[in-house]
């Protein structure tokens, strides 16, 4: 014991250094809820649809959830059924087994609707399309991507994508409805 707390002493505090603030991210954040605002009168509501993801987009759509993004002070709420929802997003290249699943969700979706596909995969099959020859990322188990299956209206690419490129997404997808 007597030896960790001499390392720990003779070490130090060896963490990163906190992020500075970053005042483009408020001027996106009061444009997104302004826009929120003018087109839905209230709150934003996002059905989030994993159709065949590796989760690496799924991680950064919870950080845009976290404290530091703060999207539900933003009024955007993820909600658990496409009934409630006014906007799909969409990971990953829908695997086959998906397919179904996700144009049954899109056709629960009330209308207006907005899709928006996140991530490379979504965007344009991702690696899965890579040695394609049209690039739609179609193979024996995927439909490739999302614009294949449902009609998409802004796409992120990334792979993964930042959290404030998804919530340039979502303002785009906004910004395109009004």
């Amino acid at each position: 014991m007597y030896q960790i707390l001499k390392q720990i002493v003779k070490t130090g505090i060896k963490t990163e250094t906190p992020p500075q603030a970053d005042g483009s991210m408020r001027l996106v954040e009061q444009r997104l809820q302004q826009a929120i605002l003018e087109a839905f009168g209230g709150a934003l509501a996002i059905r989030q649809v994993d159709a065949g993801s590796c989760n690496g987009c799924e991680l950064e759509i919870h950080a845009v959830n976290n404290a530091y993004y703060n999207i539900e002070g933003l009024g955007i709420k993820f909600v658990a059924s496409p009934r409630h929802a006014d906007l799909l997003l969409v990971t990953g290249p829908v695997s086959r087994h998906m397919e179904l699943a996700l144009k049954r969700t899109y056709d629960a979706t009330p209308e207006p609707k907005l899709v928006v596909a996140i991530g490379d995969c979504a965007c344009d099959g991702g690696i899965f399309g890579s040695g394609d020859a049209d690039g739609s990322g179609e193979n024996y188990a995927t439909c490739g991507k999302v614009s294949n299956v449902i009609p998409v209206d802004v796409v992120v690419s990334g792979c993964p994508p930042a959290p404030t490129a998804i919530l340039q997404g979502i303002l785009t997808a906004i910004s395109a409805r009004k």
